[in-house]
């Protein structure tokens, strides 16, 4: 049975993730390396797991979630639906029946905020757990200078980022509510920048908090927000 600890030993599939990272580092885009993967593929089982989802679900989501940006080994443009493409065929070609490959597939395809829509647990979770791994842990290192101070503030992407001290995803099954918890630092970055780069993510996982009959909530130091 294939699953995420397979993949990681999976050398075509290290390849593709190793060069992926490489592309959106040079591209200047924040941290997509195993880290995020791990943290990504941990918050999609415990969201599927507290919405009941059975332990296949939960697997299928797994390998979702560490394949979900696979795509940029292509080319950061697309790479939800090229990542959708080229996960299908290798987990086709590892055996994987047509219809758990297919649901792997919808959610890669359905992470990114510009095309994608949750139409399965798989896909809602993933994009919950995707768009909540924001901390200054993401800003590559050489966007720092020696005192690990960001050096380009005019960057909002990174400033945003790094402004993130701690982030929390809650799932509330008493209060029907899903919670991105976010602790920012407020001399680095405000609230409404935040806003102004992660709207889009935001309404997405209004979506997908829906999907699981769930109102979505947005909490910055201490205020909800959304």
């Amino acid at each position: 049975m294939i699953d995420m600890s397979t993949l990681q030993k999976d050398d075509e599939i290290v390849a593709l993730l190793k060069q992926g990272e490489q592309q959106l580092e040079y591209m200047g885009y924040t941290e997509h390396s195993e880290r995020h993967r791990q943290i990504v593929a941990r918050r999609v089982v415990r969201i599927l797991k507290t919405m009941g989802c059975d332990e296949n679900t939960c697997r299928l989501g797994e390998i979702a979630a560490y394949l979900h940006d696979i795509g940029c080994a292509i080319n950061r443009h697309a790479h939800a639906q090229s990542g959708a493409l080229l996960a299908y065929d290798l987990l086709r070609s590892r055996g994987m029946e047509a219809t758990e490959a297919t649901l792997v597939a919808n959610g890669i395809a359905n992470h990114d905020e510009q095309h994608g829509f949750p139409s399965t647990a798989i896909a809602a979770a993933l994009i919950l757990a995707d768009k909540s791994d924001v901390h200054k842990s993401r800003v590559r290192k050489d966007k720092l200078d020696e005192h690990r101070r960001l050096i380009d503030y005019e960057d909002i992407h990174d400033r945003v980022n790094f402004s993130v001290l701690d982030s929390k995803l809650i799932i509330d099954t008493e209060g029907k509510k899903i919670i991105f918890q976010f602790q920012l630092d407020s001399n680095v970055s405000s609230a409404m920048d935040y806003f102004e780069i992660f709207l889009g993510r935001m309404k997405m996982c209004q979506n997908a908090a829906k999907f699981f009959g769930l109102e979505f909530n947005l909490e910055i130091n201490g205020q909800i927000l959304a």
